[in-house]
């Protein structure tokens, strides 16, 4: 490989990550048919056809993935080895970023984002979309989006998940309700009570399945498709709903409703970031990734219950975060 030209590897990597030929030429400021004849002349060389068509993009053959890792490193090492002269300064550069959010991180994430780049990137602006769990890897890969968070273990050669925290779930009840006036409510209490849940494209599944694996489906009253309703929704009426703790106490110190324990585990949910593979990113996509993961991965932490025999003990302090 001595005549090997190194943009080729890196077209390679990118194909490869990307699985699509627009995506590709876009990250290298080339036109299509410029890579269009680069990868022709990856399969003269290799004499393997390294990708081929299918319904969601270019589709890797065994070829291509025993090539894609040698070449992945070697860019990376290279990469490292010239990063500082091409680093992104926030204190005195722009960009503006597009992040996919679930409701709820747009509630809780984004201001602690928000507040954090105002203080030390005043250039740094973002742009939220709705998050689609389905189509979220696509447009992640496609540049669409520079970084998306989530609860779903997604991640494939085209992305890297980066865990920040973990979370577990609590009912949430009227601060007033009628029924339900202790601090945990018992399997019991859940089965005779009607529920408020939430089904939709953010991926958050755990609390309609908790209502599933103890034959409680049936005892949903309202289905919506945004959690950001329920504190609204359960101020007002008798229903209980599942939802993140912290973002329970969020919601508690705002509205007038209150946090009850479960009578049963429910194994702690994981929030991770989303991104392209470091040799895909632009200069600013890695202070991106360096910034949301300092920023929000200080909010790992474990259960902030009480064991069961203590009070419950809520802190509308805490910060409230889910993806």
């Amino acid at each position: 490989m001595r005549d090997f030209d190194l943009n080729l590897a890196r077209l390679f990597v990118l194909l490869y990550e990307t699985g699509s030929v627009t995506a590709t030429a876009d990250a290298l400021h080339v036109t299509q048919p410029t890579v269009s004849y680069s990868l022709a002349k990856l399969r003269r060389h290799f004499d393997d056809d390294l990708f081929r068509r299918s319904g969601r993009g270019l589709t890797p053959t065994a070829g291509a993935r025993r090539l894609y890792e040698p070449l992945q490193r070697a860019l990376a090492q290279i990469d490292e080895a010239t990063r500082q002269a091409d680093e992104f300064d926030p204190a005195t550069m722009s960009a503006n970023f597009t992040l996919a959010l679930s409701d709820l991180g747009e509630t809780t994430l984004l201001p602690r984002l928000a507040a954090a780049a105002r203080r030390s990137a005043p250039g740094v602006s973002f742009t939220v979309r709705p998050l689609d769990v389905d189509d979220a890897e696509r447009q992640l890969s496609r540049g669409e989006l520079d970084a998306f968070v989530a609860t779903p273990v997604m991640a494939t050669h085209r992305t890297v998940r980066v865990p920040l925290f973990r979370e577990r779930y609590v009912g949430v009840v009227a601060a007033s309700h009628p029924r339900v006036t202790g601090d945990e409510v018992t399997l019991e209490q859940l089965a005779a009570e009607h529920h408020a849940t939430v089904f939709g494209p953010s991926g958050h599944a755990a609390p309609r399945e908790l209502l599933a694996a103890h034959g409680l489906l049936d005892r949903v009253a309202v289905e919506v498709t945004r959690f950001t309703i329920l504190p609204y929704l359960l101020a007002e009426t008798d229903l209980i709903a599942v939802i993140p703790e912290y973002v329970a106490e969020i919601f508690a110190a705002s509205h007038r409703i209150r946090l009850v324990r479960l009578p049963f585990a429910a194994e702690p949910i994981e929030i991770a970031l989303y991104a392209r593979p470091d040799t895909s990113r632009t200069p600013a996509q890695r202070w991106l990734i360096r910034f949301m993961t300092t920023v929000l991965g200080e909010q790992i932490s474990t259960t902030q219950l009480p064991p069961l025999e203590g009070p419950l003990a809520v802190s509308p302090g805490s910060p409230g975060v889910d993806g």
